[in-house]
């Protein structure tokens, strides 16, 4: 089982490196990617800063690992990878990587936008918004 989590932010030369990966895998025809990134909202006049994400690490991941399954069964997928921050991550950052690649773009794509509403609806991933050093709130992450 993957661990989908990664410390704080995910960093553009991890998304850079997960792709330069693919290079030799010379059947994949296609890859999709979503990046989820932190935005600045503004809640009751403050601005979001950056948010806090937590979750229990091990229902998680073996939810996010039934996921995983049931997206290779529907879809014809070579390579799915998902993760997801833990900690802070700062407005402007990313905090959400999903990576498919197939033969074909169209079960890349569609893979791609199943698997980010899956993870979204099921993955219970919890964020604290921080509006400045003294100041937050707990909200589910679900947008």
């Amino acid at each position: 089982m993957k661990n989908i989590f990664v410390k704080g932010p995910i960093t553009p030369e991890k998304i850079a490196q997960s792709i330069a990966h693919h290079q030799v895998k010379t059947n994949i025809g296609a890859h999709e990617i979503f990046l989820g990134q932190v935005r600045a909202d503004v809640i009751e006049g403050k601005e979001v800063q950056a948010i806090v994400y937590s979750g229990y690490e091990e229902m998680v991941n073996q939810l996010a690992h039934d996921i995983r399954e049931t997206t290779f069964e529907k879809f014809d997928l070579t390579c799915m990878h998902i993760y997801h921050s833990l900690g802070e991550v700062k407005a402007g950052e990313i905090c959400l990587f999903v990576f498919t690649s197939s033969v074909h773009r169209k079960d890349a794509r569609e893979a791609c936008a199943y698997l980010v509403e899956e993870i979204k609806a099921k993955l219970p991933i919890y964020g604290k918004e921080v509006f400045d050093e003294t100041s937050y709130q707990w909200k589910e992450n679900r947008n």
